[in-house]
């Protein structure tokens, strides 16, 4: 089944000066919901009715109709914000991704850190996955690779820069779709959705040395604009593009979804919900699911102002997010001892 198979409920977030909305998607309008000022909120109150989440978006949309068009292109006094978040408390959203779970990715890897014909760890784990990901219902497969990307503060919205900090050597784009995932009062997680993403990363670091992956992760990264709530998750096609002053420099059509990948759907979240600290009530998790492929493995190097746009079927209007490189200079950051 593709993701355009099936009729979808997808959500976005706004926010004009302090007061936030959330709207149902209902082109070519946003139809704001009724009593909710979050899709936190909305995800609380759909646990704690027992109901599902399409039903209780869809029951508390307003007849009231804003124009997606004007939001969407920048010219409303709304802004799209991320399509979720952890209101007033960005510490309680762990944002994290899984690696090494598409062809594309491994070969990107494996090209970054071979040595003459030697396999590196990056190709031994995918073939791990090959393996083992996909185990048979109610059996624990392998676990994928997993890395750490911050919390809801590296979260930036469509149209939102991403930033190449002044101590990042490169940046770049990698379009995934993310995991959106909150933890019930009972420590039990449940999958709100999924949204479109740009897991953007620094390639060239990464490629110093493997062990440079985990320090290459912590940058910005972008979602949505908008959260689908009950997607088709087996192939679903999309395109990645680069646009340098206003004419396009590179793209790729991509797939992504379970049959795209190593790694079954079940054996990614088990692996990341494992950890106990992982099921705290109340948190939120996003998890990007992997990458098919990289500019950078084209041999792009992106530069400020460059628009990264990735969009997938049924994932709703493309997110487009422009390229920000900041101040080059740096200050030594000094801990102060207490003692």
């Amino acid at each position: 089944m593709n993701a355009t198979a099936k009729e979808t409920t997808r959500l976005v977030q706004l926010r004009k000066d302090a007061h936030r909305q959330v709207a149902l998607v209902d082109e070519p309008d946003l139809r704001p919901l009724t009593g909710f000022a979050s899709v936190y909120e909305l995800a609380l109150e759909a646990i704690r009715l027992g109901t599902k989440l399409s039903e209780l978006a869809r029951r508390s949309a307003s007849v009231e109709r804003l124009s997606y068009d004007l939001i969407y292109s920048g010219r409303s006094d709304r802004r799209i914000l991320p399509p979720v978040d952890f209101p007033g408390e960005p510490s309680r959203c762990l944002v994290s991704g899984t690696g090494l779970t598409h062809l594309g990715s491994a070969r990107h890897r494996q090209d970054m850190h071979v040595k003459e014909e030697e396999l590196t760890d990056s190709m031994k784990m995918f073939r791990w996955g090959v393996e083992g990901g996909r185990p048979a219902a109610g059996q624990i497969g392998t676990p994928p690779e997993w890395f750490y990307k911050g919390s809801a503060a590296n979260l930036r919205a469509h149209g939102e820069p991403l930033v190449i900090p002044s101590f990042g050597e490169d940046g770049g784009e990698e379009a995934e779709i993310a995991g959106v995932y909150i933890v019930g009062p009972d420590a039990k997680p449940r999958r709100i959705g999924m949204v479109c993403g740009n897991e953007f990363s620094d390639h060239r670091f990464e490629k110093k040395n493997y062990l440079n992956l985990a320090g290459s992760k912590l940058r910005t990264c972008s979602l949505g604009p908008e959260l689908v709530l009950d997607p088709a998750f087996d192939s679903v096609p999309g395109e990645v593009s680069i646009k340098r002053s206003g004419e396009l420099l590179w793209s790729k059509q991509i797939r992504t979804g379970e049959a795209e990948m190593c790694h079954s759907l079940v054996n990614i979240e088990h692996h990341h919900f494992k950890y106990e600290a992982h099921r705290r009530p109340g948190d939120v998790h996003v998890h990007f699911f992997g990458a098919d492929s990289l500019s950078f493995g084209a041999g792009v190097e992106l530069k400020a102002g460059d628009l990264m746009q990735v969009r997938f079927e049924g994932f709703g209007r493309p997110l487009v997010n422009p390229l920000q490189i900041a101040d080059s200079s740096q200050s030594l950051i000094h801990a102060i001892p207490l003692g």
